[in-house]
């Protein structure tokens, strides 16, 4: 087995069996029903992807999740914690930009985390530096944000994301800004971080192929509720090409967005 990218003794012990789980979430903003009654499961190192039209309140129920917003009514529990601050203390949120710093260099950032914990900038350095090969980003350590490509900066947002250290990975369409070859890269170089790094992890995208690529489970989130819930059983060892032009793929993908239209 792979060394962990993460010392992983840091990392905050996971509940047994829950990653995520959701009874009856709702939520109302400005005036109008965003979540009608959502129920969510996501075990422990479980992957499960939400997609679903704009608007359908997928993002808000990513911050939900994190403990950045309060339900109107229903229960959130994330790696055995209830309250806001408890939850939001689990999870890492990787937000569709990248939201890297311009005046910091991209092992600066990728520390950002870690000195957010408490540890100084060297050693936040220090820790982050030998990841930085791992992750297809060597050489690129003192560059600036402006001089790093869309998917060099993508990938140290997400080892900013894994630096932090929790068991809990958020991502809200992480490859949304990316060209789509650079996109497809990323999600196969993804793939394999998260195999060799398992997390729990939820997905909110509005790319079905990313979702079947990713995850093993696949919520399709629509009129405020979940409304479809299909399992991914994928042969994974094979090349992307394999993979998306297999006829259980493609079945799959079809059913998915059928459900989503």
């Amino acid at each position: 087995m792979s060394q962990s990218l993460v010392e992983s003794k840091v990392v905050p012990p996971v509940a047994a069996s829950v990653g995520i789980a959701a009874r009856g979430v709702s939520r109302v903003l400005g005036g109008r029903t965003v979540l009608g009654g959502v129920d969510l499961d996501v075990p422990a190192l479980g992957r499960v992807a939400l997609v679903g039209r704009s608007g359908t309140g997928k993002s808000t129920l990513l911050s939900l999740v994190a403990g950045l917003d309060q339900p109107d009514s229903g229960t959130i529990e994330v790696a055995g914690a209830t309250a806001a601050p408890d939850r939001l203390a689990r999870c890492a949120l990787m937000p569709q930009r990248d939201s890297l710093l311009p005046w910091r260099t991209a092992l600066d950032n990728a520390g950002l985390a870690l000195e957010n914990g408490g540890l100084s900038r060297a050693e936040a350095r220090r820790r982050a530096a030998p990841l930085f090969e791992r992750l297809g980003l060597a050489g690129s350590e003192e560059l600036r944000p402006a001089k790093l490509s869309g998917g060099m900066r993508q990938r140290v947002a997400f080892l900013r994301t894994l630096l932090a250290e929790k068991p809990v990975l958020l991502l809200d369409e992480p490859f949304g800004a990316l060209d789509a070859i650079t996109r497809a890269e990323l999600q196969e170089w993804l793939s394999g971080v998260l195999a060799s790094e398992p997390r729990t992890v939820l997905l909110v995208t509005h790319d079905v192929e990313e979702a079947l690529l990713l995850c093993e489970r696949l919520l399709v989130l629509a009129h405020g509720r979940v409304t479809a819930d299909f399992e991914v059983d994928v042969a994974r060892e094979a090349t992307r090409r394999e993979i998306v032009t297999s006829p259980e793929f493609v079945e799959l993908r079809e059913r998915a967005l059928e459900a989503i239209e």
